[in-house]
């Protein structure tokens, strides 16, 4: 099953701003081969690299890794509710606080990232769970509606962000 991006006539809100950065034209390759990039990535830095923080109050790398895994379980839970005919009004979340509070920065890379793998394999078996009626049910999440197909375009989208950070900020700062 191919799961298409969300009509480019839908807006989303601050989703779309995630939604827009994926060019993968099916959600389950995007995911796989996305997770792969961060592995491959993330793995091959120093553990220096790792910690390196490019302003003072910023994460480290490995605290962005630690915030990535929750804002995909975050969103995951909501894809669920939603496809489940669940309407209710799901709350945002303090990203800031989950990421001072998740402990990712004193971790082992490679348990993060084996979490990592795991939050995604289980991301991409829900997201292969659903019909297509269930991708299109919607809810309300951060006060905006949006669909389950946007949520899980939404995950993608999101990590690529913080990819693309982590290469404009960390790395290239760091003399990588």
């Amino acid at each position: 099953m191919n799961i298409l991006p969300p009509s480019p006539i839908d807006e989303f809100g601050n989703f779309s701003t995630y939604i827009n950065k994926v060019v993968a034209h099916d959600l389950l390759t995007g995911l796989q081969e996305n997770q792969q990039l961060v592995e491959q990535k993330i793995l091959a830095l120093s553990e220096e690299q790792l910690n390196y923080k490019y302003q003072v109050g910023k994460w480290s790398i490995k605290e962005v890794i630690g915030h990535i895994i929750d804002t995909e379980r975050v969103f995951t839970y909501r894809a669920l509710r939603f496809a489940r005919k669940d309407k209710t009004s799901l709350p945002g979340y303090d990203e800031v606080l989950y990421g001072d509070t998740s402990n990712a920065g004193q971790r082992d890379i490679q348990k993060l990232i084996a979490e990592f793998v795991a939050v995604r394999q289980a991301t991409i078996l829900l997201f292969e769970s659903f019909s297509e009626e269930m991708l299109e049910e919607r809810g309300i999440a951060s006060n905006l509606e949006v669909s389950v197909r946007a949520l899980g375009f939404a995950i993608l989208g999101h990590c690529i962000h913080h990819l693309e950070i982590i290469d404009e900020r960390y790395l290239n700062s760091s003399g990588e």
